[in-house]
């Protein structure tokens, strides 16, 4: 029962302060719309992709990027939340959350869990927009998305909790989170399939194909199709596996206080 409050109270909080950000709501919205409507025509006609055969049906550029905008959204939203993280440790109540009588990793998850709620609800609101702009999907893919999007907003909140672990002050976090999100989104296949990327280098072609945010987008993109892609969702939760472990060894208590003591004396 107390963890079930614990878990309630964290994403009741995190939903009243997603709802008090209406600016938060609009940008996580007005970002994957922007490449869609705009940039995507550019695109297609850079890369020669008018139309794509992914798997078994042909479709238009336009609805081949949107598996991969959807990640865009939960991508940034995992390392706004994560920021909020880095704000609450500065104004002590990450510390105090972490000191309650219920296990430290319960109180990470729930946090992880309030902002995957918050990441499925832009997610659902951009495709509800695409949709109205005839950019639309299978419906049963509507609904077969659904677990698909908890495990990969988890794991890129993971990521972003095992990055704010290590971030002490607030003002060098948008230079972390520029570091990492803009190399993991134009490095994997959200914009364009892999084997576009092989015709110009093998390399770039492995540093894609290894890029956690590639398997990402190729579960939430299979899924919409009402398919399973085993490999992506196993090569996903054992990246949100590695980074939740990173994020409890780095939101350790005693091993801050450690570090608070060393640096004093």
């Amino acid at each position: 029962m107390r963890y079930a409050v614990a878990l309630a109270a964290i994403v009741l909080r995190e939903m009243l302060r997603f709802v008090a950000q209406r600016g938060r709501f609009l940008s996580a919205l007005v970002r994957p719309l922007i490449w869609l409507l705009v940039f995507a025509a550019g695109f297609r006609s850079a890369l020669g992709l008018s139309i794509i055969p992914p798997y078994s049906t042909y479709v238009t550029y336009e609805v081949y990027i949107v598996p991969g905008l959807c990640g865009m959204v939960q991508l940034f939203n995992g390392m706004q939340s994560s920021l909020s993280l880095v704000y609450d440790r500065e104004m002590g109540s990450m510390r105090l959350l972490l000191t309650s009588p219920l296990p430290r990793w319960w109180l990470l998850f729930s946090k992880l869990l309030a902002g995957t709620a918050v990441s499925i609800l832009q997610v659902y609101a951009f495709l509800a927009i695409a949709a109205l702009f005839g950019i639309s999907m299978p419906l049963f893919g509507y609904v077969a998305i659904f677990p698909i999007l908890i495990l990969t907003g988890l794991m890129l909140g993971a990521l972003g909790l095992a990055l704010s672990s290590t971030i002490r002050q607030l003002e060098n976090f948008a230079g972390v989170m520029n570091f990492v999100i803009f190399p993991a989104f134009f490095l994997s296949s959200a914009l364009y399939p892999l084997w576009k990327m092989a015709e110009s280098s093998t390399l770039l072609y492995w540093i894609c194909a290894v890029n956690p945010f590639t398997q990402v987008v190729e579960a939430i993109r299979f899924g919409l199709y009402g398919e399973v892609n085993l490999t992506a969702i196993g090569w996903t939760t054992l990246a949100l596996a590695i980074f939740m472990a990173l994020g409890l060894y780095g939101y350790d208590p005693a091993r801050d206080m450690s570090h608070r003591r060393f640096k004093g004396s």
